[in-house]
């Protein structure tokens, strides 16, 4: 068997630009190797959020209007925006990816957030590459899967070579995308409909308010599985309120932008696709121009998949090189996309996505109540040497959130009594599965130590800033 220390250690970045094949995994990053400008974090929750997903999750909000539908967007956003920022502050203070990082509290029960965390980042890499494949088929005419090849095989490359050739990519396709995104942004301004008014009324208005409240939150929610990847080389005294502020702005502003194009061209929008984002663009150049967007956007969140996908699969106790990972989920990915791009099964599989996406809030919910009781201060050594708790507590409390949140769901696969009887079809499942697996880790941990605090064995890393 591999030594622990050979597999999840290895040659890792030292400075901004540098072009280096990673070999580190989730072993903690040592303080003396830590570098980057604080200006990263804004562009790496910007860039992958200006996808064709973002959009259409916009043109979902039609039946409320469009003032009330910015709303919930808006709303939806910055309340799972929140979580996210709040777990990226982490990435400095201990030099740990998320998934990792829940090793400190799940021990031996880590497999199961972590085999879900590698599963969906297998299955979102399928979904959304549908959509850049298609788009490369459109634009230089080729079979759908070499298009796929192409984007999988950008994002495999970034996902192997890892922290630094991402962060270099997703800031200059803030840059990239950003100015395609201005001059689509131009052309919707002239034919969308900013003045639409609802098609729902009394209680399922209501109802429909909380679910695109819920639906928008779910879009951002899930990167709170990823959240301390993408801060974990900067230094520990990084100051938290500055990473906090930047991946709040970064993850709301990109996500509602894209959204409220698609609320506000929902009414001409007449398909999910990539030759229907070109059609309601008039085709030439602008239609062309949409699709390098999607081509890019693609690229930009799925090698995020497959970088955090690596981690996590580590984490959960799988002793393999973490561009190995890498590749794997790239592969496995390819065959994925195929099989869901045969039929109608996209449209369902995008649902099962949602509905697993459920597990992350009572998750965060047990790490921040950790979090809490340490006062920040991880024994994060433990993570990779230590001897792992059986960690039943932490799952029990995962599973309780979840569960709890069962009734209040509302999707295509399911729905509960909750919801539709008494949320006139709203979704708070997100809401109840945190507050639940929040206030079941804090009991058991109280009741298993008598305090509500831990006393840390280990030292706290410097901050010049203070924590949040």
């Amino acid at each position: 068997m591999p030594d622990e220390t050979t597999v999840y250690a290895g040659a890792m970045p030292s400075r901004e630009g540098q072009i280096a094949l990673e070999m580190h995994g989730m072993a903690p990053i040592p303080a003396e190797n830590r570098y980057g400008g604080i200006h990263r974090i804004f562009t790496v929750w910007f860039t992958p959020n200006l996808v064709p997903a973002a959009f259409f999750i916009g043109v979902l909000a039609l039946n409320l209007g469009f003032a009330l539908g910015t709303v919930a967007l808006v709303l939806g956003t910055v309340l799972g925006a929140l979580l996210v920022s709040t777990m990226c502050t982490w990435g400095p203070r201990t030099g740990l990816g998320q998934l990792p990082l829940a090793r400190l509290q799940f021990g031996k029960t880590v497999v199961v957030p972590g085999l879900l965390m590698w599963f969906s980042t297998i299955a979102w890499d399928a979904v959304n590459a549908i959509f850049g494949a298609a788009a490369i088929h459109l634009l230089i005419h080729v079979p759908f899967w070499i298009g796929l090849l192409i984007v999988l095989a950008m994002q495999g490359v970034l996902g192997v070579f890892g922290y630094e050739v991402m962060h270099l990519f997703e800031q200059w396709g803030s840059i990239v995308l950003g100015l395609m995104f201005i001059a689509i942004t131009v052309k919707i301004a002239q034919i969308g409909n900013f003045h639409s008014v609802a098609t729902v009324h009394g209680g399922p208005k209501v109802g429909a308010f909380i679910l695109m409240t819920t639906v928008a939150a779910s879009f951002v929610v899930s990167w709170g599985a990823y959240a301390s990847e993408y801060s974990r080389y900067m230094k520990p005294d990084t100051s938290p309120a500055a990473i906090f502020a930047l991946t709040l702005a970064g993850t709301v502003l990109s996500s509602v932008w894209i959204e409220i194009l698609g609320l506000a061209a929902a009414s001409a929008a007449t398909n999910g696709t990539s030759a229907g984002i070109r059609a309601l663009l008039g085709g030439g150049l602008l239609g062309g121009l949409a699709l390098v967007a999607i081509w890019i956007g693609t690229v930009a969140v799925n090698a995020m998949n497959d970088y955090s996908g690596s981690l996590a699969l580590q984490a959960a106790r799988f002793k393999v090189r973490r561009p190995v990972v890498a590749v794997v989920v790239t592969v496995l990915a390819f065959f994925l996309t195929l099989w869901l791009n045969t039929g109608t099964l996209a449209t369902k599989f995008e649902n099962v996505l949602l509905f697993i996406t459920y597990w992350v809030p009572p998750f965060a919910a047990v790490q921040m109540v950790d979090w809490w009781r340490k006062r920040g201060v991880m024994d994060v050594q433990d993570v990779v040497s230590g001897t792992p708790k059986p960690g039943w507590d932490a799952l029990i409390a995962l599973l309780a959130g979840f569960g709890a949140a069962t009734p209040f769901m509302d999707t295509s696969l399911y729905v509960g009594p909750a919801a539709s009887h008494w949320l006139q079809g709203g979704d708070i499942a997100f809401g109840v599965g945190f507050v639940v697996g929040l206030v079941v880790y804090a009991g058991i941990r109280w009741l298993q130590t008598g305090t509500l605090r831990d006393t840390p064995r280990g030292e706290p890393v410097p901050s010049a800033a203070g924590r949040l």
